[in-house]
């Protein structure tokens, strides 16, 4: 029944797709997090461009954005991202596509948190002398990563389907190799369930246990 996998790295493309949402998970929560912080920032300039940046990633298709990243950035302007070989240079690209597009959820969801944060912490924190970094550091973010655990499961997951739009520039994840695949075979529901289930097998137990942590790290009011 399944004969026609043989020739076909299943695993490895789906290694591939783990590869992008780790990669592309670090690098959004960084970006996200200093993004957030610029829209809650005192200074107007950097408050304007967090929300510009924010407003207008996340109204762009991402498949825009990954395109964009290939023919625009390696083929118009060669950026290459200290890459030698196509394969690693379309890899990275699609990961600095899939964290400029997610930072912007990842933001939100951090200024969600963020708001939840009582007035009173941060003026008794000013009042002492902490500079904004400080109380952004110290008192804030530790506060707002504790209430947004559970929206944050959700974008990881977001992210991990997301990959799929990477095989828009020939990176060899499993959205490719699905694609490859229902070409080459006249199985197209067999193949489709085969991938439906690895992609559950990805998502469902990363919901369930940032489930449980959101449950257990959760701030008390």
């Amino acid at each position: 029944m399944f004969d026609f996998l043989e020739g076909y790295d299943l695993l490895g493309a789906f290694w591939v797709t783990v590869q992008l949402t780790v990669y592309s998970a670090i690098g959004s929560l960084i970006w996200g997090t200093l993004l957030a912080a610029m829209r809650v920032s005192p200074v107007p300039l950097m408050r304007g461009f967090g929300t510009a940046y924010v407003n207008i990633v996340r109204n762009i298709p991402l498949t825009v954005i990954i395109v964009f990243t290939s023919l625009g950035l390696f083929q118009t302007l060669n950026v290459s991202l200290g890459a030698d070989d196509f394969t690693t240079i379309n890899f990275r690209l699609a990961v600095l596509g899939l964290i400029a597009y997610t930072a912007a959820f990842v933001c939100e969801a951090l200024r969600s948190g963020i708001n939840t944060v009582p007035v009173g912490q941060v003026e008794a924190a000013r009042a002492i002398g902490l500079s904004f970094p400080q109380v952004l550091r110290l008192i804030v973010l530790p506060q707002a990563f504790r209430s947004v655990v559970g929206p944050l499961a959700n974008v990881l997951i977001a992210l991990t389907k997301n990959t799929t739009v990477a095989a828009a520039i020939g990176v060899a994840e499993a959205a490719l190799l699905m694609r490859e695949m229902i070409e080459n075979e006249a199985q197209l529901i067999l193949i489709s369930a085969i991938f439906a289930v690895g992609f559950i097998c990805l998502t469902l137990p990363t919901g369930l246990f940032l489930g449980w942590v959101a449950k257990k790290v959760a701030v008390k009011r």
